[in-house]
């Protein structure tokens, strides 16, 4: 007995002067940034030689002038213009655009899992400081996430969803193959009330931040329809009200009007595609604050690529079908006030071009500035986290980017940032530093 209590007190000296020899904390890194311009979302204004003064991972100050401050690290960015760290609503980052059937025959969640990494760090280096990741294979996107938040990996900040959840024989399930060829691993597909909601707690206990529905039928799947209802009203609101539940919004991924307005009706934050709005679907997003994710660059690229990469020629007809449509109603939706947020589906076309969406959105009715919003301030609504992103101002992360023209006057200056800051750190260095 003895023995053992002289131990216990060696133990408790040894860990007594640890800790009265671990040196104190370091103080956080300041920062003082400055530059020709800022783009300031929320304002909806350019403000002239900013000053940002960043302490740690958070902005402290956002100033005009060149006075820095004392113990303040300077990157001077010259004529280069700052913007918020841009958000994209609707990617993929474990999956990318290949041959059909190598994508479905030959490869795993675990070489999506290899690949992820990558596509995050092109989304990163691309200016996107936050995403909203609707749908992965097997929990991957959730894994990302945790590494990239640990500080593993470099990649953005997310919002991930795990599976999406679907009807069988829909969306969300692998159609078109033998009834003889069994995909194994977890998936989203559920049927009835009472499935709908436990695949909504399955997706949240495994890490979902936000919950992906599949409420129509879509593009890139096999089967017949481009945007039939795939849920009944009940299952929809089975599924909103579970996500609710857990303090969770949900995605509804909805190409169709009847599935639409039928998710709209159930109460989804977002309309994911909406590529069939018609007059009644518009005016109730905008009386019910629904918000428009439309994808509206990547019909250039399925068109343009799908056919090269083996994908069946049903899917390229219904993506004739339904790509034109999509950015008329997308008009339409920008002309009438409709909130937007921005979304790619990212994976369609390689990670790392979601910027090339910005002209889209000008050719089709925004103006540059309207553009720049739905990436930043609306996007961070629509995610929750207007606290944290989606502006430069006093207690937002310290996410930042710079091009080096003026996005207001040529919005693809977009698709070629120059700096990128993440958290208080610099990722992309600007060209000149």
């Amino acid at each position: 007995m003895l023995r053992s209590r002289l131990l216990v007190l060696a133990l408790l000296a040894v860990c007594g002067t640890a800790t009265a020899q671990a040196p104190a904390p370091a103080d956080p890194v300041r920062i003082a940034i400055t530059a020709a311009r800022l783009v300031d979302p929320v304002a909806g204004k350019v403000v002239d030689d900013p000053l940002v003064l960043i302490e740690g991972e958070r902005i402290t100050g956002v100033e005009r002038g060149d006075s820095i401050p004392a113990g303040y690290e300077h990157i001077d960015l010259g004529s280069a213009t700052l913007l918020p760290g841009l958000i994209d609503c609707h990617v993929h980052l474990t999956y990318e655009s290949g041959d059909y059937y190598v994508k479905a025959l030959r490869e795993s969640f675990v070489d999506e899992a290899i690949m992820a990494p990558t596509h995050a760090q092109r989304t990163l280096q691309a200016g996107f400081t936050t995403v909203r990741n609707v749908g992965a294979g097997n929990f991957v996107d959730i894994a990302l996430k945790r590494a990239i938040d640990a500080g593993r990996i470099d990649g953005p900040r997310i919002l991930a969803a795990g599976h999406g959840i679907g009807a069988t024989g829909g969306h969300a399930d692998n159609g078109g193959m033998s009834p003889w060829l069994q995909f194994e691993g977890f998936n989203g597909v559920a049927d009835g009330e009472l499935e709908i909601r436990k695949k909504v707690r399955e997706q949240v206990k495994h890490g979902a931040g936000v919950i992906k529905l599949i409420a129509t039928a879509g593009v890139l799947s096999e089967e017949d329809s481009a945007g039939a209802p795939q849920y009944t009203q009940e299952e929809m609101d089975a599924a909103v009200d579970e996500a609710r539940r857990w303090e969770r919004r949900v995605a509804a991924h909805a190409h169709g009007t009847e599935g639409i307005k039928m998710a709209i009706r159930a109460g989804v934050a977002s309309i994911d595609h909406g590529s069939f709005l018609d007059d009644e679907a518009i005016a109730m997003m905008k009386e019910r604050g629904t918000v428009l994710v439309a994808d509206i660059y990547n019909d250039d690229y399925i068109l343009a690529e799908f056919g090269r990469l083996n994908y069946p020629q049903k899917i390229i007809d219904k993506e004739r079908y339904v790509g034109r449509t999509q950015r008329e109603s997308f008009r339409k939706a920008v002309r009438a006030g409709v909130k937007i947020a921005f979304g790619t589906d990212a994976g369609v076309f390689p990670h790392g071009w979601n910027g090339r969406q910005f002209a889209k959105m000008v050719e089709w009715g925004a103006t540059p500035m309207q553009a720049i919003q739905t990436a930043t301030v609306n996007a961070a609504d629509l995610l929750g986290w207007s606290d944290d992103v989606g502006a430069l101002a006093p207690g937002r992360y310290a996410d930042l980017i710079a091009v080096d023209g003026d996005p207001l006057a040529d919005v693809r200056e977009l698709e070629s940032v120059d700096f990128v800051m993440k958290g208080g750190r610099v990722v992309k260095p600007h060209a000149a530093d």
